[in-house]
């Protein structure tokens, strides 16, 4: 089950750190390699089906996305699974992040498949986060702003799931 909005909020700007925008501090590209090939293949087992999974990332603060098919989901579109390079997050979205607003997800995002992709997550102790807070202004302690024109300001979404 996702983080409620305070805590994310928090563990948000715990996991801010001005000198590390790409992964944190300390981090293990081989062992965070592997536990996001678990879920790749823990989420293939569960929908039963081949997940489309983008490993080629690179100059971003995110690790990789799984897509979990339309076909294989009860949902009416595919689910997306983006992990960040900070703190084991994770973000569940329906279709690709940003499509739909918050209660337009909650309302097509086949209960059975939240709660099937949260579980697996969750199996490997990943943190998962809703994706509504994260398309909020960016207002953190690193210089992420000042890359930005002010008519396009970053979001928390730019800092832990995205391109940088």
């Amino acid at each position: 089950m996702p983080l409620d909005d305070q805590s994310t909020r928090a563990l948000l700007r715990q996991l801010d750190d001005p000198q590390h925008m790409e992964f944190p501090r300390g981090y293990d590209p081989d062992a965070t390699r592997a536990r996001f090939e678990q879920l790749a293949a823990r989420l293939n087992a569960r929908f039963q089906c081949t997940c489309i999974v983008d490993r080629q990332v690179q100059d971003a603060s995110h690790h990789g996305t799984i897509v979990i098919p339309a076909t294989a989901a009860d949902s009416a579109e595919h689910i997306t699974v983006t992990i960040s390079n900070f703190g084991n997050l994770a973000v569940v979205t329906l279709g690709n992040p940003g499509s739909y607003s918050e209660e337009e997800a909650r309302e097509l995002l086949h209960a059975t498949d939240r709660l099937s992709v949260e579980e697996e997550l969750e199996a490997l102790d990943y943190t998962v986060i809703s994706e509504h807070l994260l398309w909020t202004r960016y207002d953190g302690v690193s210089g992420l702003v000042s890359y930005y024109p002010p008519e396009y300001p970053p979001t928390w979404w730019t800092r832990f799931f995205d391109y940088l």
